[in-house]
């Protein structure tokens, strides 16, 4: 069978591309990621992108590589290079978004020229009849930087020649104007050109003819593919057939320059720009001020960002059409799996995928069932979807599963104390007087979303819902502003991003989610009218003509005889068409209201504080992990486990520091009051009240405690730590975080002397030698070193739980980055790859041991803020994985209890095949143990803590991967166990590797 066929990864590496680091970059570094042990290359997108994209999201062409990152040729050496060393390549695809960029997009172009009579009017998810008549069969475009009227007499919209075809410019943009509109601009005063040239002028009457003939095209409102066709046939003739003759005749060059001098007014004569706004509108689009998008854009935008318009790839013609160059590249055996941005915002994920697997099958002529395991599967696949918690990936997607958010929160959470959490919120609430539980901060802070950034998405909901109640007589007397109420609310109350309600019907797991969402709903709001929750339900979980009403008594003790029943097929199909819609509507709103407001609202461990995660919860304990990993296995043993992306709030051992606070949380109280007190001076007054707020302060200080270096050239001395660069860094995170709380400024509506109160504060405190730093430096220094043994627990974890461990570029150093662009930063690999060569001859495993071997292991501990401890690891277990991978993608997974009789924790499992078997030992919660004597927890300080081991696993002896050493487990009568001490002597981790079976 074709090796790509059913193909897993064994690791993964994530490499983000762009016009700094292109194809020919990545190429350099296939040895060095071979050399670590990567198994796959993980791309960001790769598809032409708006010119200058430093991520490739804003696709401006799915069927050609980006000239940025090198073009095709250069992506197939780096293919052929990827392909020679072995390693799979895993493609990062956008099918959810394109860039509106009408320059460098050609359906967008297209749409904007000829409106309806587009192919680009299929393709994207447009509202062509809107609330808003005035914009029935046009697309808003809210690019102004100013009212419209005043941009227009400004004089800062211009009506331009170029190449045969009129343009408009505004600023950077060039937009099409509307072809059948040139006539009525290039009839300027051809009487005086007629006199000029002569009734019988041969260039005359060709440019006569050239303008009826554009005059007599299929209007921009008319549909259906005749039409388009004509249309883009006769624009194009018209185009060349201009073009040629205003090169060869220059008194019609003349009269055009004199037509559009007069069209494009005079600033100071406001009549003089009636001609121009005439034409303006009578194009398929209308421009507005920024502003207005929020309430009144009409293209479905991906979240609230009106450079990235949505398209209809649930279209048939349309997923053909943005995936033939993955269908060719998967064809030449280039790609072997993929990784989907953003399913959610899909209409239906589910038919996408199936659509998926089909290409690939199709590309790889083969059969379905041909694929690995008689699964549907062909082709390994992973969906950038958020699991909020509690929450499972829909059995019906054809994926191999998540992108790994699910598991970064389950793996950070063990090194969360759950006592201190409780401490860390009373401490927190004492700082900064805030007392409202996350729950609330959510609820307010997805209504401000829904009023502001979102608004004109509501607006479309609500009124198509009112719709459907109109054409419905026992609904009918619903308002639509009782409709809108209620829709507010139940979305604000939604528990997960969204359903999964299609054609086909809903799950249990999709009714329980709207149920629980109403039910908070009408809790919070007693006062609407129950019936009118009722009736959302009923649109939101469609049911037939002559189904049975379902709704549970104990949500709705209203009237339930006969509900409100759909009258028709036609109105149970609008009803299913909406509530697919709406699925659309609740994850933007999630996403920007939980992710991009109340994670920068609510503080009190930004360790938390994660994409998926739950900042009001305790942490995750042993057993919990275990569950997880056990159904992980059982469903998804092929998804990627991550620990850092492209879009963590905080680097992966950032988070691993910062969680140590909740353990120290006593201290930590007691050092971020003293250093308040010590920066009172470098706050300003804004409005009357302190800036930073209390919030906003405390938010700094332990952003500051989880980046603070520690390889300075003065360690222990804060002015040495204390860089520029970081300076720069903590301002510019202070900066986004506070737009993003959206309390005191917001990216849209800026608060200039806060931002700069802000901004003065971080550099303020963090000047003059950093006095409250030094201060604190004792404390500071053992949170970070409590957090190398959680960020050392944390990477074995990934290395051997069930899944595909996804390194995000760089990471296999420590990770001390904050929310991007910081964490986009370019990485060093000239660095990294001195560092490889460096421990190289300490990361083969000889099975005969080396006495000496252990000592330079630990030397390496001693040396942490260097890095390559981390790199040790790294390199060991993925060279382990590499080596065996049937080992961790098919092993089953045995939890092992531990009997820990210090203050800390263990968490143990083993992974068994066969005669094969492996013992991952990993400490929690262990601050307590260290001190100055003994600064990492190793060896005696576990004193006669054990790992349990089953009997099946105990008659063999293991061999340490990192320090070389040799553990056979002690047996008794009644049960055997390896003693901690032992396992952890040198370093806080170990991988224990099993030999055969003695018997």
């Amino acid at each position: 069978m074709d090796r790509r066929v059913g193909r897993s990864p064994i690791s993964t590496y994530r490499l983000q591309l762009h016009a700094g680091f292109p194809f020919a970059a990545a190429r350099a570094n296939v040895p060095y990621l071979s050399r670590l042990g990567i198994s796959d290359c993980y791309l960001s997108p790769i598809f032409a992108a708006r010119p200058g994209s430093t991520h490739g999201y804003d696709v401006t062409d799915h069927n050609r590589i980006s000239d940025e990152l090198g073009g095709a040729e250069e992506y197939d050496r780096l293919a052929d290079d990827l392909d020679a060393a072995g390693m799979g390549q895993i493609l990062d695809i956008v099918p959810n978004h394109m860039s509106v960029d009408a320059a460098s997009n050609p359906w967008w172009r297209d749409l904007l020229e000829n409106g309806l009579c587009s192919i680009g009017a299929r393709f994207f998810d447009i509202d062509w009849a809107p609330v808003k008549l005035e914009l029935t069969g046009r697309v808003l475009l809210p690019i102004l930087g100013d009212q419209y009227g005043h941009v227009l007499e400004r004089g800062e919209l211009a009506v331009a020649f170029v190449d045969g075809r009129l343009e408009l410019r505004y600023d950077t943009h060039r937009l099409p104007l509307e072809p059948g509109q040139t006539p009525s601009l290039l009839r300027h005063n051809t009487d005086a050109l007629t006199a000029e040239m002569g009734e019988e002028d041969p260039s005359l009457r060709e440019f006569l003819s050239i303008l009826s003939a554009l005059g007599n095209m299929p209007p921009v409102n008319a549909v259906g593919p005749e039409a388009i066709a004509e249309r883009r046939r006769e624009k194009e003739v018209a185009r060349e057939r201009l073009e040629r003759l205003v090169a060869a005749s220059p008194p019609i060059r003349r009269h055009i320059d004199l037509a559009l001098a007069a069209v494009n007014g005079d600033p100071g004569r406001p009549a003089s720009f009636d001609a121009l706004h005439a034409v303006l509108e009578a194009q398929p689009y209308r421009l507005a001020y920024w502003r207005t998008a929020a309430h009144e854009i009409n293209y479905r935008r991906f979240f609230d960002v009106n450079d990235l318009a949505t398209i209809r790839v649930e279209d048939p013609e349309v997923f053909e059409a943005t995936h033939a160059l993955l269908f060719d590249r998967l064809a030449r055996g280039h790609v072997t799996g993929v990784r989907i941005d953003h399913p959610d915002g899909l209409f239906d994920p589910s038919e996408y995928f199936e659509r998926l697997q089909a290409l690939a099958a199709s590309a790889w002529q083969i059969e379905r069932a041909e694929s690995a395991g008689g699964q549907r599967r062909p082709l390994y696949v992973v969906a950038e979807k958020i699991l909020s918690p509690g929450e499972s990936l829909p059995a019906s997607w054809a994926v191999d599963g998540t992108t790994g958010y699910n598991f970064l929160n389950e793996v950070g959470g063990l090194f969360v104390d759950g006592a201190g959490m409780r401490r860390m919120r009373r401490a927190y609430a004492r700082f900064t007087r805030l007392r409202a539980p996350f729950e609330d901060v959510v609820y307010e802070s997805k209504k401000l979303i829904m009023d502001t950034a979102l608004a004109s998405e509501l607006n479309l909901l609500a009124h198509a819902i009112d719709r459907i109640g109109e054409r419905n007589r026992k609904a009918r007397d619903f308002t639509l502003n009782s409709i809108r109420d209620a829709l507010v609310e139940t979305v604000a109350c939604f528990p997960i991003y969204r359903t999964y309600i299609n054609a086909d019907g809903w799950s249990r797991d999709d009714r329980a989610a709207v149920d629980r969402a109403i039910r908070r709903a009408r809790r919070r709001n007693p006062a609407l009218e129950a019936s009118v929750f009722e009736f959302l339900r009923e649109v939101v979980l469609p049911r037939g003509v002559d189904e049975p009403l379902t709704t549970e008594a104990e949500l709705y003790p209203t009237d339930r005889r006969s509900g409100y029943p759909p009258r028709s097929e036609e109105e149970r199909r609008e009803r299913v068409h909406v509530a697919m819609k709406l699925q659309q509507y609740t994850s933007p709103v999630q996403a920007k209201g939980v992710e991009d407001t109340a994670f920068y609202r609510y503080n009190v461990l930004l360790s938390m504080n994660e994409v998926g995660g739950n900042p009001s919860g305790s942490g995750v304990a042993p057993a919990e992990f275990h569950e997880t990993n056990r159904r992980r296995r059982e469903r998804f043993s092929r998804e990627l486990t991550a620990t850092s992306t492209h879009d963590t709030k905080l680097g992966e051992d950032v988070r691993a520091r910062l969680s140590v606070l909740a353990e120290l949380s006593e201290e930590w109280s007691r050092e971020v009051g003293r250093w308040r007190r010590i920066n009172q001076a470098h706050r300003s007054i804004v409005d009357g009240e302190p800036a930073p707020d209390r919030n906003d302060e405390y938010r700094f200080y332990q952003a500051l405690v989880g980046v603070c270096p520690f390889d300075a050239p003065a360690p222990g001395v804060a002015s040495g730590m204390i860089t520029d660069d970081l300076v720069q860094r903590l301002r510019a995170y202070m900066t986004k975080s506070i737009k993003e709380a959206k309390v005191h400024t917001s990216w849209i509506n800026e608060n200039s002397a806060y931002d700069d109160a802000v901004a003065a504060f971080v550099e303020r405190s963090l000047g003059g030698g950093a006095p409250f730093v030094t201060s604190g430096l004792s404390f500071i220094e053992r949170v970070a070193r409590a957090g190398v043994v959680n960020s050392l627990a944390q990477l074995v974890l990934k290395l051997t739980s069930p899944g595909v461990p996804d390194f995000y570029q760089g990471t296999e150093l420590w990770d001390l980055n904050l929310a991007d662009p910081d964490n986009r930063r370019p990485v060093d690999f000239d660095h990294r790859l001195r560092l490889l060569d460096s421990i190289e001859p300490l990361t083969e495993v000889s099975t005969q041991g080396d006495p000496d071997r252990a000592r330079r292991v630990g030397e390496l501990l001693t040396c942490w803020p260097d890095a390559r401890i981390k790199m040790f690891a790294t390199t060991c277990g993925l060279r382990l994985r590499r080596s065996d991978p049937d080992l961790f993608l098919r092993a089953e997974y045995v939890p092992l209890e531990t009997q820990v009789t210090v203050s800390g924790g263990i968490v143990a499992f083993a992974r068994t095949l066969d005669d094969r078997a492996l013992i991952t030992i990993a400490p929690r919660l262990t601050a307590s143990l260290a001190s100055e004597t003994q600064p990492f927890p190793v060896g005696e300080c576990w004193r006669t803590s054990r790992v349990l081991v089953p009997e099946t696993l105990a008659d063999r002896s293991y061999r340490n991967i990192f320090t070389g050493e040799e553990l056979r487990p002690t047996r008794t009568a009644t049960e055997s166990w390896l003693f901690a001490g032992e396992a952890l002597r040198v370093l806080p981790v170990a991988i224990l590797l099993g030999g055969r079976s003695a018997e």
